[in-house]
């Protein structure tokens, strides 16, 4: 089964920690994704730049309308995710619970599935 571990941050938290904080944490990150790889669980995982570069599309009666971020009413950005092959949503969930995000962030697990489900 696949599951994907979402990276949910505040989103002034990376502007304000400082500079040697930030690669201390994506350093610990990296070092989880590697376990993973090791340990056959891990398909993808990537970071997520600032919701300032992001770019929101709808399209509606046919009109595209693109929005910049970053995004007045955003309280909190998807910082990152690890996509993950488990063998049951208990295991999914304590990856999530070992993930050193878990500390300063939430990380949210979900299911892949079909659209129509």
């Amino acid at each position: 089964m696949s599951y994907m571990l979402l990276i949910v941050e505040p989103v002034e938290q990376r502007s304000e920690r400082g500079e040697a904080a930030g690669r201390d944490l994506y350093a610990q990150m990296l070092r989880f994704a590697d376990d993973l790889k090791a340990r056959g669980k891990l398909r993808a995982a990537e970071s997520l730049t600032s919701q300032n570069e992001a770019v929101r599309v709808q399209v509606r009666n046919d009109q595209p309308e693109l929005i910049d971020g970053p995004f007045a009413e955003a309280k909190e950005m998807i910082g990152g995710f690890y996509l993950l092959n488990c063998d049951s949503r208990e295991e999914a969930l304590e990856i999530a619970q070992a993930c050193p995000a878990a500390g300063w962030c939430t990380v949210e697990v979900r299911k892949l599935g079909p659209c129509f489900m």
